[in-house]
């Protein structure tokens, strides 16, 4: 299964990080909600060696819901000595598919990180909690625990606090790329020849060069200084925000190139129009953007 080769991917920072990330584009570009849940599962087997807990086992694929919304609220509690987590947990994507997930949950130090083993009694997925045509296949839907038992993985902040936190995010730019890829196959292996054509292709290859490039420059920087928090944390709004802008273009040139035909007469090519713009909604835009600018702006 796809979860089981991405946990044999080289892990962030250890000197095949492009490995890794040419993994997870390759992955996402042959199917995007497939390599969208490998990319968690990849994600999950990171944290796990990172902060030191049991990591996922083969024939297990794991989710990582991490979105903290103000409302609802996942709480984690003590009883008996036991970790039990009550609430409702929105954006779980791969529910009802995932085995495992590490799930993010309030204490009363603030969000900590939790395993939590999804056939546990207590854990219903809530149905019609996504009306999405995009990223369907993902299951990504709201998530109820009732008293469900937790295995601590990381105290709060320890999830949000480490490099890898930064690197895991330019591997979701990774895998934006590798959709962008798919997306593009209409227009580069259109047979027009006409010069708005050509322009529109030719501007979509320089875009899709551009974001490779800085993800292969990226994955090198990570794997020469991956322990600084501050700078990965640059890196990741940089590259993020080129492959962003990259697969955006991609979406809108493809379009103004060939017409409404491929959105209304290939399904296949639709579908992947309607995942990527969902997924590429993972980028908080210009407050991503807010972010890097104050990252770099003089002291």
């Amino acid at each position: 299964m796809p979860a089981d080769e991405a946990a044999t991917w080289p892990l962030p920072g250890l000197g095949h990080t492009g490995t890794r990330w040419q993994a997870l584009t390759r992955a996402t570009r042959a199917d995007i909600v497939i390599g969208r849940l490998t990319e968690a599962h990849a994600d999950a087997c990171a944290i796990t060696h990172e902060l030191g807990a049991p990591p996922p086992r083969p024939g297990q694929l794991w989710g990582v819901w991490a979105a903290e919304p103000p409302d609802p609220i996942l709480r984690a509690g003590t009883t008996g000595g036991r970790t039990l987590l009550s609430g409702r947990k929105p954006w779980c994507s791969g529910a009802g598919i995932c085995t495992h997930a590490l799930v993010t949950a309030e204490t009363e130090d603030g969000a900590a990180l939790f395993a939590v083993e999804l056939s546990a009694p207590g854990v219903a997925v809530v149905p019609g909690s996504w009306h999405g045509v995009g990223m369907a296949r993902s299951a990504t839907l709201s998530v109820d625990f009732d008293d469900v038992p937790a295995l601590l993985v990381g105290a709060p902040g320890a999830y949000v606090e480490r490099p890898g936190f930064w690197h895991g995010a330019i591997g979701v730019s990774a895998c934006w790329l590798g959709a962008a890829q798919a997306v593009a196959e209409p227009l580069l292996r259109s047979r027009r020849d006409d010069p708005i054509t050509r322009a529109h292709r030719g501007a979509v290859d320089a875009a899709l060069y551009a974001a490779h490039s800085a993800l292969t420059c990226a994955a090198a920087e990570t794997d020469a200084e991956p322990g600084d928090p501050r700078t990965a944390r640059i890196r990741a709004r940089r590259v993020r925000a080129i492959v962003e802008a990259a697969a955006t273009g991609t979406i809108d040139r493809v379009g103004r190139a060939l017409g409404a035909g491929p959105l209304a007469q290939d399904r296949v090519h639709a579908q992947r129009v309607a995942d990527l713009t969902v997924y590429l909604r993972q980028s908080h835009a210009e407050h991503d953007l807010a972010d890097l600018g104050a990252l770099v702006a003089p002291s």
